[in-house]
C-alpha cells in the first residue's frame, strides 16, 4: 500500500478550506501533466514538455501586489514601496476566494522555500489549475516522501486564476490581486495565471523573514569552483547585465540562477529549479537550457508552436517578450546536487551601462559595495521602449525593489557587515558600452569580461596595480593579462575626451540624486563613497 504524501494532520480542512470536492496532494510531475492534459490546460509538447499560454498576464503584476497592513508589521515595511491593505479587506478576500473555491478541484504542494534545512521554510501551494502544480515543484525544494509524512507548512499560498477581486470590496486596484498577510501567513493571488507569481510570492516572504535571523536575502546567480565549494561566488544584476550567462561557467558548479541566502554557514538556493527566458535562445550559445524546452515535464510558457509538429518558434514574441520555461536544477549538467556553497569569496555586481562611463571591473570597499548595491543601477538603450532615444538610468535598489518589503538599508547594512566580517572582495562589473554611449561606442567584449571575472575568481586580480577613477573613487585595475589596457581606462576609449568628462559627470549627478534617498539612512562611511 502507498503512503499518502501528506501530513494527516494537516490537511485543508485544518486549515479552515472546506467544501472542496477533490484535493489531490503532491502529485508528481507524471500525474500533474496528466491532470493538466484531460483538464485541457495545456498541451504535451515535444519530449514531454507541458506548453501553456498564460492569457492576459504574461509577466508579473506589480501594482496590484499588497501587503496587509497589521500591527504587527506595522514599523517593518517598507511602504513607499510595498502598497497597503487593510486586515478587514484582506478577510473579505480571503472569505470570497475560500467559498469560490468549495465544490471545485485544487492542487496542493508542499514544499520548502531553501536549501538549507537549517533556514529553509516549508510552504504550501494551493493552486485550482494543476500545471501550476508542476512549475511549482520545479521551483522550490521538492521533501523526500518521508519528510512529507511530518510536513507542517508555515504559510500558504492560495492561487485561484479564476476568481476576479473587487476593487470595492477588497482593497486593492483591479480584478487582479496579489496579496499578503505576514501576520497570518497566508498569501492569496487571483485573476492571473502568470506562474512567476507564485514563485517570487516565496522570494517576498524569505526578503521579509530572513534578515531578522541575520541571513542575508538576494536576487543573484551564484556558483563555486568544481572542487571547492568554499571557492563561492554570487552575481547581482538587473535583466541584460548577464547574470545567469556569466555564472553559468563551465568551470565552475552553479549553485542557481536567481534567489539564495548567506547565512554564517555559507550560501544556499531558495529554488529547486530555474525559470529561464526563452525568446530567442539560441541551441548552440546555450545548449543546455535549449534542451530543457524539450524535457519531460518542463513547462514552457506563452511560446508560439505549430500546431501540428509542435515545434517551438523561438524568434515569435507575439504573446509576449517574457516566454519562459522552467525546470528543474537536475536538468543542468553542472548544477550543485546540494544547491549549498561556502561564505561567497568574491561579490559581483553587474551593471550594463550604456553611458559608456564604468570601467569594466573595480574594486570596491565594503562602504562603495553598499552605495552601488542601494543604488542597483543599469541603463535602458534607445529603441527598447517607445519614446527611448538615449540611455536612460535604470535604478532598482538592492537589484530587486520589486520583492524587497523591508526598507532597502535594512539589505545594504546586512551585506555591508557580511562582507566586512568574512573579508568577500566585491567587484563592480560594466557588461555594457565602451568607446562611447549606446549608438557611438561598442558593447564591452565577452571575452574581456570573462578574462576579467577569472582573474577576480581565481584571486591574481588581488596583485594587480590599481589606480583610483575619478568619478566614483573605486580601485580600477591598470593591467590584466589578455585584457587590453586602453579598455580598463574607459576615458582612453573615447575619441573625444573632453566628451567622456561630460557624460561621465553626467551620470555621477544621476546617481547623487537617485541616492539622495538614502542619505538620512546610511552611516558617514557610505556617504563618502557615495561622493567619490
Amino acid at each position: 500500500m502507498t503512503t499518502p504524501r501528506v501530513n494527516p494532520n494537516k490537511r485543508l480542512e485544518d486549515q479552515g478550506i472546506i467544501g472542496v470536492s477533490k484535493v489531490h496532494y503532491n502529485l508528481l510531475e507524471p500525474a500533474l501533466i496528466e491532470a493538466a492534459l484531460k483538464r485541457g490546460e495545456g498541451h504535451l509538447g515535444l519530449g514531454g514538455a507541458f506548453l501553456v499560454a498564460t492569457g492576459t498576464h504574461t509577466g508579473r503584476s506589480p501594482k496590484d501586489k499588497f501587503v496587509v497592513r497589521t500591527p504587527e508589521v506595522e514599523n517593518t515595511i517598507w511602504w513607499d514601496n510595498n502598497a497597503p491593505m487593510t486586515e478587514a479587506a484582506f478577510d473579505r478576500l480571503h472569505a470570497d476566494m475560500l467559498a469560490h473555491l468549495q465544490g471545485g478541484e485544487v492542487f496542493v504542494q508542499d514544499l520548502f522555500g531553501g536549501a538549507d534545512p537549517e533556514h529553509r521554510l516549508d510552504v504550501r501551494v494551493v493552486t485550482e489549475l494543476a500545471w501550476h502544480g508542476l512549475f511549482i515543484r520545479h521551483m522550490l525544494r521538492r521533501p523526500e516522501a518521508d519528510e512529507l509524512q511530518h510536513f507542517d507548512p508555515e504559510f500558504t499560498i492560495i492561487n485561484c486564476p479564476s476568481f476576479k477581486a473587487d476593487p470595492a470590496r477588497h482593497g486593492c486596484r483591479s480584478e487582479t490581486v496579489i496579496a499578503l498577510n505576514l501576520t497570518r501567513k497566508i498569501i492569496l493571488i487571483a485573476n492571473t495565471a502568470y506562474a512567476g507569481e507564485n514563485k517570487k510570492s516565496v522570494f517576498t516572504l524569505l526578503n521579509y523573514l530572513l534578515p531578522e535571523k541575520g541571513i542575508m536575502p538576494m536576487h543573484c546567480s551564484a556558483n563555486h569552483a568544481l572542487d571547492n565549494p568554499d571557492d563561492a561566488a554570487v552575481f547581482f544584476g538587473l535583466s541584460g547585465t548577464g547574470k545567469t550567462t556569466l555564472s553559468a561557467d563551465p568551470s565552475r558548479l552553479l549553485i542557481g540562477d536567481d534567489e539564495h541566502g548567506w547565512s554564517n554557514s555559507g550560501i544556499f538556493n531558495f529554488e529547486g529549479g530555474c525559470y529561464a527566458k526563452t525568446i530567442n535562445l539560441d541551441a548552440e550559445a546555450e545548449p543546455e537550457i535549449y534542451a530543457t524546452t524539450h524535457r519531460f515535464g518542463s513547462v514552457v510558457e506563452n511560446m508560439v508552436f505549430d500546431p501540428d509538429t509542435l515545434e517551438l518558434d523561438f524568434t515569435d514574441a507575439s504573446l509576449t517578450a517574457n516566454t519562459r520555461v522552467a525546470y528543474p536544477l537536475d536538468a543542468i549538467s553542472n548544477a550543485s546536487p546540494s544547491s549549498l556553497g561556502g561564505v561567497p569569496k568574491n561579490i559581483i555586481m553587474l551593471t550594463c551601462d550604456a553611458f559608456g562611463v564604468l570601467p569594466p571591473i573595480a574594486r570596491l570597499t565594503p562602504a562603495q559595495a553598499m552605495y552601488h548595491f542601494l543604488s542597483g543601477f543599469t541603463s535602458k538603450v534607445a529603441g527598447t521602449e517607445q519614446g527611448v532615444t538615449e540611455p536612460q538610468p535604470t535604478f532598482s535598489t538592492c537589484f530587486g525593489a520589486p520583492f524587497m518589503p523591508r526598507r532597502p538599508e535594512v539589505y545594504g547594512k546586512l551585506l555591508q557587515q557580511k562582507i566586512a566580517e568574512f573579508g568577500a572582495e566585491c567587484w563592480l562589473v560594466n557588461t555594457g558600452w565602451t568607446g562611447g554611449a549606446y549608438g557611438a561606442g561598442s558593447r564591452m567584449p565577452i571575452k574581456a569580461t570573462r578574462a576579467l571575472l577569472s582573474a577576480a575568481l581565481e584571486g591574481s586580480l588581488k596583485t594587480a596595480t590599481f589606480r583610483r577613477d575619478p568619478n566614483f573613487g573605486f580601485e580600477v585595475p591598470v593591467s590584466v593579462a589578455g585584457v587590453p589596457d586602453v579598455l580598463l581606462d574607459p576615458r582612453r576609449t573615447w575619441e573625444d575626451p573632453a566628451a567622456y568628462d561630460a557624460q561621465a559627470a553626467k551620470l555621477v549627478s544621476m546617481f547623487a540624486e537617485n541616492f539622495a534617498q538614502y542619505a538620512p539612512f546610511i552611516d558617514d562611511e557610505v556617504k563618502q563613497a557615495a561622493i567619490g
